[in-house]
């Protein structure tokens, strides 16, 4: 199955929609992002569409609601969780100024202090 992201006037994902691969196959078999693009604009009506890949194989990242599509990176890029992150030009996802402590223990950002707070043992998997 591929899918596509249907983008908003800002770029923003506004819905990821999923299209059977023969809709989107060349008489090769090789996929065809306009021919997806072509049959989503028959089925819904004009709009912006963007092929993502569900494991990440283009465009950096899937495609979920409220990501933006960067067409000069060609990545969809999550929204920022805070101000303080930075954006990684290589994976195109948000880091904190401060690493994640690499222990066993689960942590949650502070903004203010700049800092991750310790929340006590992770729960095993």
């Amino acid at each position: 199955m591929a899918h596509f992201a249907k983008l908003d006037e800002n770029n923003i994902v506004i819905a990821v929609h999923v299209v059977n691969n023969n809709v989107i196959a060349n008489e090769d078999g090789t996929e065809s992002e306009a021919k997806g693009i072509l049959f989503l604009n028959t089925l819904h009506g004009r709009a912006t569409w963007v092929q993502t890949s569900y494991n990440n194989n283009f465009r950096k990242n899937y495609a979920s609601v409220g990501y933006t599509f960067d067409f000069e990176r060609d990545a969809f890029i999550p929204p920022q969780p805070y101000l303080s992150w930075v954006l990684n030009e290589d994976s195109c996802q948000w880091e904190p100024p401060t690493p994640y402590p690499d222990v066993d223990n689960k942590y949650v950002w502070d903004e203010e202090s700049q800092e991750w707070n310790n929340l006590g043992p992770a729960l095993p998997e």
